[in-house]
């Protein structure tokens, strides 16, 4: 099969189109052909280098995988040749207390697809019956590609970990991540209010179109001030963060009494200062969130099916351009998911 792998970390160079070994369902697994998969600020992480990450070479990079059914092993029912199908963006162990109680994204042996086990930048890849998700109709392949990762992700930190409630304040940082466009159609189906801060005013005007009720553009203002002046000086209950360093002052600043901070990643660093005085005076509670439960996407798709929840994509790219893909995604300059067509079919 035709693969985009990589041999060693790097840069977008190391990203190398060739042809590798077809993957063979075991039992339980499902072979699906891939046609469109989306990209993560997890492939960069990944293709730079993690701590403590060990890859098995040539490594194929690619969470969220939109494609159809190719094949399957012994001990696999219940689906047909051809037939559409969305991949659950994660494999656990199944067998684990955390997996069985629901809380799969808690289990030691949790692996995310492109990260520590091989993912859908090629035209085909195996994983177990339980990844198959139903096709959230009638979306394309590249349009369905762009809601596992980051709809879970942002499910998990805002309902799960931040308990977004209805009249609540919600502060969510970076208009054009994937997370940040799930995060924000999530809690206005919740019911809470919505604050967006970005560097791009471009970006910020089209987070409004899709439910942001206030914008802060940071190169003009200051966060954690404007903040104020929205809530009356209150300050928001809760703050969605996936920023890190650069912005966890204004995070924390913008906190009202009792708030809560989720995170879910560090594109902008992971080193930040906090001084606990500020944290405990203000009965603050911090949360770090990571992925989501194998269950919450069976929540999101009827959402998403029933269009109140939309996935916005960006731009796409053939597979073999995955070099120029990763290139935007680092500039950070998309709106939404840029996603790779691997068969267009």
């Amino acid at each position: 099969m035709k693969a985009c792998v990589l041999d060693e970390h790097g840069g977008i160079e190391k990203l190398q189109i060739r042809d590798v070994p077809d993957p063979e369902p075991g039992p339980a697994q499902v072979l699906v052909r891939v046609r469109a998969v989306a990209l993560n600020h997890l492939d960069i992480w990944v293709r730079e280098g993690l701590p403590h990450l060990r890859l098995t070479y040539p490594h194929i990079l690619g969470s969220d995988i939109a494609g159809v059914v190719e094949g399957w092993g012994p001990g696999v029912t219940g689906l047909e040749q051809g037939q559409k199908v969305l991949l659950q963006p994660a494999v656990s162990c199944e067998q684990c207390p955390a997996c069985l109680s629901g809380r799969d994204n808690l289990c030691r042996r949790y692996a995310i697809l492109g990260e520590n086990t091989r993912g859908g930048y090629a035209e085909l890849i195996a994983v177990p019956r339980s990844s198959i998700l139903p096709f959230p109709e009638p979306l394309s392949f590249e349009q369905a590609a762009c809601i596992p990762l980051t709809f879970q992700t942002a499910w998990q930190m805002a309902v799960r970990r931040a308990g977004v409630k209805a009249g609540q304040t919600v502060l969510i940082h970076g208009a054009g991540s994937g997370v940040t466009v799930a995060a924000v159609q999530i809690c206005k189906v919740l019911g809470a209010t919505v604050i967006v801060s970005s560097t791009s005013s471009d970006k910020l005007a089209r987070i409004e179109e899709i439910g942001a009720d206030h914008t802060i553009l940071s190169t003009e203002q200051k966060i954690s001030s404007e903040v104020k002046t929205l809530t009356g000086g209150r300050g928001v209950d809760v703050v969605l963060d996936h920023v890190g360093e650069p912005l966890w002052a204004e995070s924390l600043g913008s906190l009202a009494w009792g708030g809560t901070i989720a995170t879910c990643g560090a594109t902008g660093g992971p080193e930040v200062s906090l001084d606990l005085r500020q944290v405990f005076f203000k009965q603050i509670s911090l949360c770090g969130s990571t992925m989501g439960r194998r269950g919450d996407l069976l929540e999101v798709l009827p959402l998403v099916e029933a269009g109140r929840l939309k996935p916005v994509m960006d731009r796409t790219y053939p597979l073999e351009q995955a070099a120029e893909a990763h290139a935007r995604l680092e500039a950070g300059e998309q709106f939404g998911k840029i996603v790779l067509v691997v068969d267009s079919r």
